[in-house]
C-alpha cells in the first residue's frame, strides 16, 4: 500500500520524485491553482504561459510532465486538469481534487515518493486529496513475475520492493506527502486517517474482485474474511454448505450444487457499545458465473470472476466501519457460491424451496444471484436490523438502463432510496434511484411455484429488485444497489479508477453507516 504522509514542508525545499500542482481552465487559458504557488515562483511566474505552451488546457483527466527548474529539488512537475477554476467565494469540489489525484497517482508509478501540491483547505480537502492518490497508486500485482507465494486469494496484490517488479510492470507510487495541510492539525489527521482506512478496504475488494476464480471460490473467500475479521474486530461466522443444506437454504444449494466448490453463507458482525441503530448490509458472492446450465456464450464469461463484487463490497465496508469504530452495529452477510453446470447443477424449471420457505421456479440459471440474496435477505431479516441494503452485480439491464459508471438504486421506502442516493453522489459515486413497478410483478407469476426467478425482459433490473423484495420481512427499510455497470472497469483507467475491480458502492456503505452512526437517516 502506498505510504500517505502530511508536511508542512514547503514545495522549494522538499526532496522528492516529482511536486503535483493543480491547474485549472481560467477564462484566458490555464490558472495555476492554490498550493502552486511556490513552484509557480520558480518559473518566474509563468507556470501557467509554459504549460499552455505545451498544449494542457486544465480539462479534467489531463496529465503534464515538465522538467523542474532550478530552485526546486524535484526533477519532475506534473499538473494535472482540475476542470474549470471556481469563483472567487468557491472551493473545488471533493470529487473534482479526488480524480486529479488519482490521475497523478496513476501518472506516477514506479516513483518512490511525490508531494501533491494541490488546493486543500479544510479538512474535506484533505481527505479527497488522500483518497484520491491512494485509490489511484492502486496495482494489482499478484501473478505478475515468478514469486511463487503470491499466487494465491489476496497474497501479494500490492507488492513490490523496486520500481519494476519481475515481470517489469510498473509498482505503484510509493510514497505520496500531502502538501498544504497540517499534520497537528485534529480534523486533518483524522482526515487522513479515515482515508487510509476507507482506501485500504476498498483496494481489499479490488483485490478480490481481480483474483482468479481458480484461487478465490467460496472457501478461500471466506477465509480472507475470516482473517480479516480477525485482525479487526470483526466476528465472522461460517455457515458451509452441509450445514447450508441441513438449515434449508434452498437458493445458495440450488446455485452452488453444480459446483465442485460448495456454497457458504458468511456471517460479519461489527458491534459498538453506544450504538443505537443496527444496519445490515448483503452481498452477493457469485465467486464465478457461468450462467449454470443456462450456460453463458463466448464475449460474457470472461469477466465473471466479478460477480462477487457485492459480497467484496460489503466486506470492505463492514471492516471499514470497525476500523473507523462508528456508533452503529453491522452486521455483514456474504452470500458465496459458484454457478457451474454439472450432472448435479440445477435445471431451469427446477423448483427450489428458500430458506423463507417460499418455492421458486427456476426458469433460468442465469438468474442466480437473487436466489442466493434472497436466502441470505431473508436470514438478515431475522435479527430485525433498522435497515437492510443488498449489493450485486445483478442484471445486465440495469447496466443498459445506466451504462457502466452508475449503479441503480430501488428501495421499498422512497425516502431511504433518496437519502442513499444523495450520500452516494456526496460521496462521488454515479448512482440513480430505480422504481419498482408493481405490475412487473405479475411476469414472474409461476403455475408451479410461488414465484418464478425471471418476469417481463424489459425492466429486468427492476424485476430482480422486485424479486429480492418479496424476501424482505415487513417492516424492515430495505434499499437494493446493481452494480453491475461500474463494478468492474474493462477500459482505461481514469481518474482514481483502475482497469479491472473497483470496489464500486463501498464509500456509499460507509457513509451511510456513518450517517445511521450520527442519527441523520431517522
Amino acid at each position: 500500500m502506498t505510504a500517505l504522509t502530511l508536511s508542512t514542508a514547503g514545495a522549494a525545499t522538499l526532496r522528492a520524485d516529482a511536486i503535483v500542482v493543480g491547474v485549472a481552465k481560467g477564462a484566458k487559458g490555464p490558472a495555476v491553482a492554490p498550493g502552486a504557488e511556490a513552484v509557480d515562483k520558480a518559473y518566474d511566474g509563468k507556470l501557467a504561459s509554459v504549460l499552455e505552451s505545451l498544449g494542457a488546457t486544465g480539462a479534467e483527466g489531463e496529465a503534464t510532465k515538465l522538467p523542474a527548474p532550478s530552485g526546486l529539488k524535484v526533477p519532475i512537475i506534473i499538473a494535472v486538469g482540475l476542470g474549470t477554476a471556481p469563483g472567487k467565494e468557491e472551493a473545488y469540489g471533493a470529487e473534482t481534487l479526488r480524480r486529479a489525484a488519482g490521475v497523478a497517482a496513476r501518472t506516477l508509478a514506479g516513483a518512490k515518493k511525490a508531494a501533491f501540491a494541490l488546493p486543500v483547505e479544510a479538512a474535506e480537502d484533505v481527505e479527497a486529496v488522500a483518497e484520491g492518490a491512494l485509490l489511484g497508486a492502486y496495482a494489482f500485482t499478484a501473478y505478475r513475475g515468478t514469486d511463487k507465494s503470491a499466487t494465491s486469494a489476496g497474497a501479494g496484490a500490492r507488492s513490490g520492493k523496486s520500481a519494476k517488479g519481475d515481470s517489469g510492470v510498473k509498482q505503484p507510487l510509493g510514497e505520496v506527502t500531502l502538501l498544504g495541510a497540517k499534520p497537528r492539525d485534529k480534523a486533518h489527521k483524522a482526515a487522513v486517517g479515515r482515508a487510509i482506512a476507507l482506501t485500504e478496504e476498498i483496494n481489499r475488494a479490488r483485490d478480490l474482485i481481480n483474483t482468479p476464480p481458480n484461487d478465490l471460490y467460496p472457501e478461500t473467500f471466506a477465509a480472507i474474511a475470516t482473517a480479516a475479521g480477525k485482525e479487526h474486530g470483526v466476528k465472522v461466522q461460517i455457515t458451509d454448505d452441509k450445514a447450508l443444506a441441513k438449515g434449508g437454504y434452498g437458493g445458495l444449494v440450488g446455485v452452488g450444487k453444480g459446483a465442485e466448490h460448495g456454497p457458504r453463507l458468511v456471517r460479519l458482525e461489527y458491534t459498538h457499545p453506544k450504538a443505537a441503530k443496527t444496519i445490515a448490509l448483503v452481498g452477493k458472492g457469485i465467486t464465478y458465473d457461468s450462467g449454470g446450465i443456462s450456460l453463458k456464450p463466448p464475449g460474457h464469461n470472461e469477466t465473471m470472476k466479478c460477480d462477487m463484487s457485492g459480497a467484496a463490497a460489503v466486506l470492505a465496508a463492514v471492516v471499514s466501519a470497525a476500523r473507523l469504530g462508528l456508533k452503529v452495529n453491522v452486521t455483514g452477510w456474504l452470500a458465496l457460491a459458484e454457478n457451474m453446470p454439472s450432472g448435479t447443477a440445477t435445471r431451469p424449471g427446477d423448483v427450489l424451496r428458500m430458506y423463507s420457505g417460499k418455492t421458486v421456479e427456476v426458469l433460468n440459471t442465469d438468474a442466480e444471484g437473487r436466489l442466493v440474496l434472497a436466502d441470505a435477505i431473508t436470514r438478515a431479516g431475522e435479527e430485525k436490523p433498522d435497515a437492510i441494503v443488498d449489493v450485486a452485480t445483478l442484471t445486465g439491464a440495469m447496466v443498459m438502463a445506466l451504462g457502466n459508471r452508475t449503479f441503480g438504486i430501488m428501495s421499498n421506502d422512497e425516502a431511504f432510496r433518496t437519502s442513499v442516493h444523495e450520500i452516494a453522489e456526496e460521496v462521488g459515486e454515479a448512482s440513480w434511484p430505480m422504481p419498482l413497478p408493481t405490475e412487473l410483478r405479475k411476469g414472474m407469476d409461476s403455475p408451479t411455484a410461488d414465484i418464478a426467478n425471471m418476469g417481463e425482459r424489459m425492466g429486468g433490473g427492476l424485476v430482480a429488485g422486485l424479486f429480492l423484495q418479496e424476501f424482505v420481512a415487513e417492516g424492515i427499510t430495505w434499499a437494493h444497489l446493481d452494480i453491475a455497470g461500474p463494478a468492474y472497469h474493462e477500459g482505461a483507467p481514469y481518474g482514481y479508477t483502475p482497469k479491472g475491480g473497483t470496489g464500486s458502492s463501498v464509500r456509499t456503505l460507509v457513509k451511510l453507516a456513518e450517517r445511521t452512526a450520527a442519527g441523520d437517516l431517522g
